[in-house]
């Protein structure tokens, strides 16, 4: 998994929600950013090893670990949407930094998903269709972030309702790429690791799908690819232990749509109309 890589689509919805509701000389708890290895741990070139004297299995037959994670990367880079969930385990209690994000996104930049902060810090849910943002945190999340009882009063004025605002404001223009998988797909690329040797292990199960995992080191640090036994071969889950390391990367829905579905009108308050109010109180 290459280790450079990273995903700050939490530090990018944090910042995107902050940044036009604190008024001068008031400091919000500080955001962390969401580091995820990129989808680019698919890719490295790979050696197969096979266990001597053991029964035949997806580990000592079949694709070598290369072929597999080379088509694997390929079918994630072709792919036109995908359902991506990130969980960084050693964040899960710290309530200033996102312990996990679900995306479904897609080339378009149409994404619907849900950032989840650690140790009870909130939640907010994201939607974006086209350059349209709405994005509602819960009032745990308003409460972590903004001191000083502000986190009351904006979830307060909220009423559970979306912030409302489009990619062309300053404020959210960092949701762009936040939700294009093109630029994920990108980052993928580019992170190619050709010296990590990958060895096959046998199959196992994950959420009911047959994988087989690919498994070396980079950097000191573990990582496993679990790639479907069964063609079309995708890469279903990449994780990467080691010193400060926790992390996971599990893909589902390769090529399903993103949902059109977005807020109604009264469901949602301008972003820029409620800096505009919180500026004056």
């Amino acid at each position: 998994m290459a280790h450079g890589a990273r995903l700050c689509a939490g530090a990018s919805i944090t910042a995107a929600l902050l940044a036009p509701l604190v008024p001068p000389g008031t400091a919000p708890a500080a955001p962390a950013t969401a580091h995820a290895p990129a989808a680019a741990a698919a890719a490295p070139p790979a050696t197969a090893r096979s266990g001597s004297g053991l029964p035949d299995s997806p580990a000592t037959n079949g694709p070598s670990a290369r072929a597999l994670a080379d088509e694997a990367r390929g079918r994630l880079l072709a792919a036109h949407s995908v359902h991506v969930v990130f969980t960084d385990h050693r964040a899960r209690d710290d309530r200033s930094a996102p312990a996990s994000l679900e995306l479904t996104l897609d080339r378009g930049g149409n994404c619907v998903g849900k950032l989840v902060m650690g140790d009870d810090g909130g939640s907010v849910a994201l939607v974006k269709r086209g350059d349209q943002v709405w994005m509602k945190p819960d009032t745990a999340f308003w409460k972590a972030q903004l001191p000083d009882h502000r986190g009351d009063a904006v979830a307060a004025r909220l009423r559970n309702r979306y912030l409302h605002g489009s990619t062309n404001q300053g404020a959210l223009r960092g949701m762009s790429g936040t939700c294009d998988l093109t630029v994920f797909q990108k980052e993928a690329a580019a992170e190619s690791s050709p010296h990590t040797a990958l060895t096959k292990g046998r199959e196992t199960r994950i959420d009911g799908t047959k994988v087989i995992p690919l498994t070396g080191t980079e950097r000191g640090r573990r990582i496993t690819l679990y790639v479907t036994s069964a063609g079309p071969h995708r890469l279903v889950r990449a994780t990467h232990r080691g010193a400060g390391t926790d992390q996971d990367l599990t893909f589902t829905g390769y090529d399903e749509p993103v949902p059109s579905a977005t807020p109604a009108p009264a469901q949602s308050v301008d972003i820029s109309a409620l800096q505009r109010e919180l500026e004056h109180t």
